[in-house]
């Protein structure tokens, strides 16, 4: 049986480009004059959102959502992951998640509570646990026949989830008669962190894709040198 075509790289190559275009504009609302002033260890990175900036802010985000998609798409395209499966649902949540989070920005809390608040705050308490039970869970079928990128990939995105952890210990905290949860550790701080993590473990998992060029058929039948018909399984 004559193997699958191969694949161009173009795609996975786009993804990351959009991907890193995103994390510098992020990046660059911590320097610039109109947004440097704000506290990168109290206040979460969607402050930026509240500024005239806020078009960089969803500019990068949304940057990051496309190039994200790109990646699993890119994933799904060579075999690596099965076009309907839980780590394609949890990255799908995950690039939802972060549209959300640019279409309705969060509390304005000088003016008070909003509905549109409360959906940013869901999106990304959704964006931030969905992105790494995707790489967790797709690192397996991405990484079936190399053990040292699977675990880089899973340590990623458990570190990603322990980051993520933090912040419910000060809920729990709270809940208990403690202090306020986003007062409990430097939300802001544990928020940049777990977003870093979060895009070291993307980037391990989008990995899988510029490394098969070809993509993969579980199945393949050759024609042997004797003439008979073998079995090629990938």
């Amino acid at each position: 049986m004559t193997p699958p075509a191969r694949t161009s790289p173009a795609d996975t190559v786009a993804g990351f480009a959009a991907l890193a275009t995103g994390i510098v504009l992020i990046a660059l609302l911590h320097v610039l004059p109109g947004t440097a002033g704000i506290s990168p260890v109290r206040r979460t990175i969607s402050q930026y959102a509240l500024t005239d900036s806020r078009w960089i802010f969803d500019l990068g985000v949304v940057l990051v959502a496309v190039g994200s998609a790109v990646l699993l798409f890119a994933l799904i395209r060579r075999g690596l992951l099965a076009p309907v499966s839980a780590a394609g649902v949890f990255g799908g949540l995950w690039t939802a998640s972060l549209l959300l989070i640019v279409a309705f920005p969060k509390t304005n809390w000088a003016i008070g509570p909003s509905l549109g608040g409360a959906i940013h705050r869901y999106a990304s308490v959704v964006a931030f646990v969905a992105l790494p039970l995707a790489v967790i869970i797709g690192a397996r079928s991405v990484f079936r026949h190399s053990p040292t990128a699977r675990r880089i990939a899973v340590f990623f995105g458990i570190t990603s989830l322990m980051w993520f952890g933090l912040i419910l210990v000060g809920v729990l905290n709270m809940l208990a008669g403690g202090e306020a949860w986003w007062t409990f550790v430097p939300l802001g701080l544990v928020e940049r962190l777990m977003a870093l993590n979060e895009m070291f473990a993307l980037a391990a998992l989008g990995y899988g894709a510029l490394r098969v060029q070809q993509p993969i058929e579980e199945n393949m039948t050759q024609v042997t040198p004797e003439g008979e018909p073998g079995l090629v399984t990938s």
